[in-house]
């Protein structure tokens, strides 16, 4: 990530490419066509990660239509080290960041041996000690999802990376919820401003939502890192194509973030360029109620306020009340600069 506060954007492939190559860097396109900072995929080998007897989650069951163990599911959606080293490769190629989370040890190793910088850590190991350490141990900067954690949990895993000789300098937290769609009640935007105050460091927002305002919300709120899974056609099979933007949607997310430097400003109040000529005509300014004569007094009963295209703003209301008008208006007229100025 580079030192400015434009926020880092991470088009999340995960396994949407299906353990399809050719998918992959499809979608490693795409997210550069988005405007996005990085291509992050998942690095795995089935038998190490997961038990043969452990069950689907329900989002997953669901989203794929078929009833079958986790280790089955995802030995179909492996990439091979020779599919990471290209993919690697082409990210180079189209000044895209590659990024992969991995998920057992030796995927650790086989990341750093194509030095990789930017470690993304998931949910799910946020309690896993010799698997922090390792991280920490090899990592230029960590990003590390919080979700299904309480913030004691959190505290554990930022102090085994702390006590593994890691800067928190270059450790930025993402607040997440771990569902697939996640409810729009259970964001819980302000935990990442529990997250930035409670441990100093840099934080962000992994979105499960559907959608693309959230993301949008995250980054006005502060997050300087926005993760967000995508895919090429929702209606392919797997178990995250359901839940991901597609490329047209990922496209208006980043462009929308991108704006927010704009959108936000800089925090002084005053009329901006484009709003400045409409001033003179949407305020009000002091007009005669009825005819005055030369020598009456200026009341709340002869005077009034309108949309008058410029003289006495109606701002010194109380600076000509109680004034002798010099000259003779008519209903409707103007009441001259003089007059204030007497």
């Amino acid at each position: 990530m580079s030192d400015n506060k434009a926020v880092f954007i991470i088009a999340e492939a995960g396994v949407n490419h299906n353990g399809s190559l050719e998918l992959a860097k499809k979608l490693v396109l795409a997210a550069k066509d988005s405007g996005s900072d990085a291509v992050k995929f998942q690095t795995f080998k089935a038998e190490r990660l997961v038990r043969r007897d452990v069950k689907q989650a329900a989002y997953q069951t669901a989203n794929t239509g078929v009833e079958e163990s986790q280790y089955e599911m995802l030995k179909r959606l492996e990439l091979s080290d020779e599919d990471h080293e290209e993919l690697n490769d082409f990210c180079i190629q189209k000044s895209i960041k590659f990024m992969s989370t991995p998920f057992d040890l030796d995927s650790i190793d086989f990341l750093a041996s194509l030095k990789m910088e930017i470690w993304k850590i998931a949910s799910g190991e946020i309690t896993n000690v010799p698997y922090l350490r390792k991280v920490a141990a090899v990592a230029k900067e960590i990003i590390l999802s919080t979700g299904m954690s309480t913030l004691e949990e959190v505290e554990f895993a930022v102090n085994i990376i702390e006590s593994s000789g890691f800067d928190l300098k270059r450790l930025t937290l993402l607040h997440a919820t771990s569902e697939y769609p996640c409810p729009v009640n259970e964001v819980n935007l302000k935990a990442m401003i529990t997250l930035r105050d409670k441990f100093n460091v840099k934080i962000g927002y992994s979105d499960h939502t559907q959608g693309i305002h959230i993301p949008f919300l995250a980054s006005a709120m502060g997050a300087e890192v926005i993760e967000k899974h995508f895919t090429l056609d929702r209606t392919l099979e797997g178990p995250d194509h359901k839940s991901s933007l597609e490329p047209s949607e990922l496209l208006e997310m980043v462009t929308q973030i991108r704006q927010l430097p704009l959108v936000l400003g800089t925090g002084e109040k005053k009329p901006s360029i484009s709003e400045s000529k409409n001033i003179v005509l949407a305020r009000k300014y002091i007009v005669t109620k009825q005819d005055i004569k030369a020598g009456d007094i200026f009341s709340d009963t002869n005077l009034n306020t309108m949309r008058a295209g410029g003289e006495i703003s109606a701002r010194y209301w109380d600076d000509v009340i109680g004034k002798i008008s010099s000259k003779d208006y008519m209903l409707g007229d103007k009441i001259n600069l003089e007059e204030l100025n007497k």
